[in-house]
């Protein structure tokens, strides 16, 4: 599921944004500032995808949270696997915290609850993340020193306004509170999220990085959101093409158009147990002489209405 930033306002339906007012002072010339202040435009970008005001104004489908889930699998696997393979590099080892932050147990976890003990073999990459996992395994073996953008980015939305999805999330979707489904958004081993960041931020601060290496890291970083803004608007795509999931009765209502054996009223039809479509019924009831005499005087009798009050 996507990052969300963090906003003074605190409000669900406002992305809040990661970078804290206060906390310790920092310089113009910090990598963490220059990455607040150089990244404000793709901010604004992703804020405004229709899937994440979707999300959260809480219209978001179980089978695309499912779906967004396992792009996040996916990024976070690569993202982690080129983090361990830089544990030890020093233009990256400060931010090294995999017991605190590292989220493929919990993603897996996530999608054995959504698909079961086989979930592995049940998921694919999407064209989106691919390029997404790609450029951080690019990164990762070529350009370590940038891996600093696409921790960044993804940990520290993740431990903020990512929190509002969680809660956003789970009462959508009507998940446990056990929090089975989202343990993508819990951090067990961090305590105080606000000093963590805060840890983070100084971290970055402090490693030794020339001026043409931060403003590189801040380019990596925008191409970052722009890649997350390519999953968000694939999903978003996914998301147009499923039907609506439930109805009052739980089940979707048919339309009447194309395969009816897709419509779970007609399981009937079928040879299994159960009630007809609604739709196919009414057409049904409609074609009796009876009704079709009932609803004849009814429209005439609209029809007189309508004149008396137009005249």
């Amino acid at each position: 599921m996507p990052s969300a930033l963090e906003s003074p306002e605190g409000g669900e339906e406002d992305i809040l944004r990661y970078e804290e007012i206060e906390g310790d002072p920092v310089s113009p010339m910090d990598l963490s500032e220059l990455l607040k202040e150089g990244t404000k435009e793709s901010h604004d970008r992703a804020e405004n995808t229709q899937f994440v005001k979707d999300f959260l104004k809480g219209r978001i489908k179980k089978e695309l949270f499912k779906l967004a889930t396992v792009a996040l699998h996916f990024t976070y696997s690569a993202l982690e696997e080129e983090m361990d393979r830089n544990k030890d590099n020093p233009v990256f080892a400060p931010l090294y915290f995999p017991v605190e932050l590292h989220r493929r147990e919990a993603l897996a976890k996530d999608l054995k609850y959504f698909y079961g003990e086989d979930w592995k073999e049940k998921i694919q990459c999407s064209e989106a993340t691919q390029q997404y996992v790609d450029r951080i395994h690019h990164v990762g073996q070529h350009e370590p020193e940038l891996l600093v953008a696409h921790a960044y980015t993804r940990y520290m939305g993740d431990l903020s306004g990512g929190q509002v999805l969680k809660k956003v999330a789970q009462r959508a979707l009507k998940l446990p509170s056990t929090e089975e489904g989202i343990q993508f958004y819990v951090f067990d081993n961090i305590s105080n999220a606000q000093q963590f960041k805060q840890l983070y931020r100084a971290r970055m601060n402090a490693l030794d990085f020339d001026k043409n290496t931060k403003e590189r890291i801040v380019e990596e970083a925008n191409k970052a959101f722009r890649f997350n803004m390519q999953v968000f608007d694939e999903l978003d795509r996914i998301g147009k093409s499923l039907a609506e999931e439930t109805q009052d009765g739980g089940f979707p209502v048919h339309d009447g158009k194309g395969d009816i054996r897709k419509c779970p009223y007609y399981a009937d039809k079928l040879g299994t147990a159960g009630p007809g479509c609604p739709f196919h019924a009414a057409v049904g009831l409609a074609r009796q002489p009876l009704v079709q005499l009932v609803l004849a005087a009814c429209v005439a009798a609209a029809a007189g209405a309508a004149a008396w009050y137009i005249l």
